[in-house]
C-alpha cells in the first residue's frame, strides 16, 4: 500500500512529475508551450496559485498552492492527464506519459518555500540549459522577470526580499 498524500487546507506544494522511462517528452519548444498551454487552461478551471515552475527535458516542477474547492490532487491530476491526452495524440502514442504519480512536499516554512523556489530556478543551469536562469524560457523566472502573469501569480514582497537579483 502505497503513502497517503499530504494535503492540507491553503498549504504550499513543491511538485515534481517525471517522464515515463525518463524520456524526453519536452525535448522541443512545442512540447513545453503545449504543456503551458494545458497549465494556462487549468488556471481558467481551478483556483490555485502558481508561484513558480520549470519544465525540463524529462520532468516538471512546481511551486502551487490550491485555493478554495480545488484540491492539489485534482489539480494535478488533470494538468498531466489532458497532457498526457494530446501528447499521445499527437505523436500517435499509447499508454503512459508520467512515470508515476507527481511527487508533492508540503512547504511547511518559509526557509523551505525560498529552498524550493531556488531549487526550482537553478534546475536549468545545472544541467547546463543555461548559463542564467533568466534566459530560461520555460521557468518561472522567465515569466516573472518578463512581467508575464498570466500563469504565474506575482512574487510577494517577502520573496522578493531574499532574492533581490531575480527580481
Amino acid at each position: 500500500m502505497r503513502k497517503a498524500r499530504e494535503i492540507y487546507v491553503d498549504a504550499e506544494y513543491h511538485i515534481t512529475a517525471r517522464a515515463n522511462r525518463g524520456e524526453f517528452i519536452f525535448n522541443s519548444a512545442e512540447n513545453k508551450d503545449l504543456f503551458l498551454s494545458v497549465v494556462a487552461r487549468a488556471k481558467k478551471k481551478y483556483n490555485f496559485k502558481l508561484r513558480n515552475f520549470v519544465i525540463m527535458d524529462n520532468h516538471i516542477h512546481f511551486l502551487i498552492q490550491p485555493k478554495g474547492a480545488s484540491g492539489l490532487s485534482e489539480i494535478m491530476q488533470w494538468i498531466l492527464s489532458v497532457f498526457a491526452i494530446s501528447y499521445n495524440k499527437k505523436y500517435d502514442l499509447k499508454g503512459h506519459v508520467w512515470y508515476d504519480r507527481f511527487k508533492s512536499v508540503v512547504i511547511r516554512s518559509y526557509r523551505q518555500l525560498i529552498a524550493a523556489f531556488k531549487y526550482i530556478v537553478e534546475n536549468p543551469v545545472k544541467v547546463s540549459l543555461v548559463k542564467d536562469p533568466e534566459e530560461y524560457n520555460f521557468g518561472g523566472l522567465w515569466f516573472i522577470k518578463n512581467r508575464k502573469f498570466e500563469l504565474l501569480d506575482p512574487p510577494d514582497d517577502l520573496l522578493k526580499s531574499f532574492f533581490p537579483d531575480f527580481f
